[in-house]
């Protein structure tokens, strides 16, 4: 059921700060209560939807060209360092993991600015790359500072509009931080990290 709330959430099938109630979502999706209270209660943690008191779950509003900006600001902190800490302890298990989300991104981002299903795939394999990396550094404090800013980053990609990805660029600069890391170089890595996040909030607030 998850799966399916959060298909429906990437496909635009949701609309921002649409109230979705229980009872007709059991209706329409032809499922019990406790199956869908949990997903709504795991999509809650991502930051798509969010709980008011008395009234039950909205979709969440789409960050402002503000709040994209300081979220960028933050990453920008927190995953060139992620990335040389991580270049300090490359793994064959983690670069072949690496290189497949890459890959996928690669692969998808020939069509993600037009169709559902590359547009979906696309910002799962970013997400994935990124998730590597920070678990691979080794230093639990930056990375559950990154994972405090996932919820967001999903908001952030829930509502990035088809044809403003920029997404073979982006595929190109993944690349580059991956043959970075499989260097083991750990300047390279934290200085392609950096020019990624500094491309994509240019592209994304242009």
């Amino acid at each position: 059921m998850y799966d399916v709330l959060m298909r429906q959430l990437l496909d635009g099938e949701r609309m921002a700060g649409e109230t979705l109630n229980i009872g007709a979502l059991t209706r329409e999706l032809n499922v019990s209560q406790t199956p869908l209270r949990e997903a709504l209660a795991r999509l809650e943690h991502t930051g798509l939807v969010y709980r008011e008191a008395l009234k039950g779950y909205r979709v969440a509003n789409p960050l402002s060209d503000r709040e994209v900006d300081k979220l960028f600001e933050a990453r920008s902190v927190l995953e060139p360092a992620l990335a040389y800490e991580a270049a300090l302890r490359t793994t064959p298990e983690f670069l072949e993991e690496l290189r497949g989300t890459v890959d996928e991104l690669a692969d998808a981002s020939t069509h993600a600015d037009e169709e559902t299903d590359s547009f979906r795939h696309y910002w799962h394999s970013d997400a994935e790359f990124h998730r590597l990396i920070a678990a691979q550094s080794d230093n639990p404090f930056l990375e559950h500072s990154y994972l405090a800013l996932t919820g967001h980053m999903q908001r952030f990609r829930l509502f990035t509009k088809r044809g403003r990805t920029g997404a073979a660029a982006a595929a190109r600069e993944h690349r580059v931080v991956l043959d970075a890391l499989q260097k083991s170089d750990p300047d390279g890595a934290r200085e392609q990290m950096r020019q990624h996040l500094l491309d994509a909030r240019a592209r994304l607030l242009s």
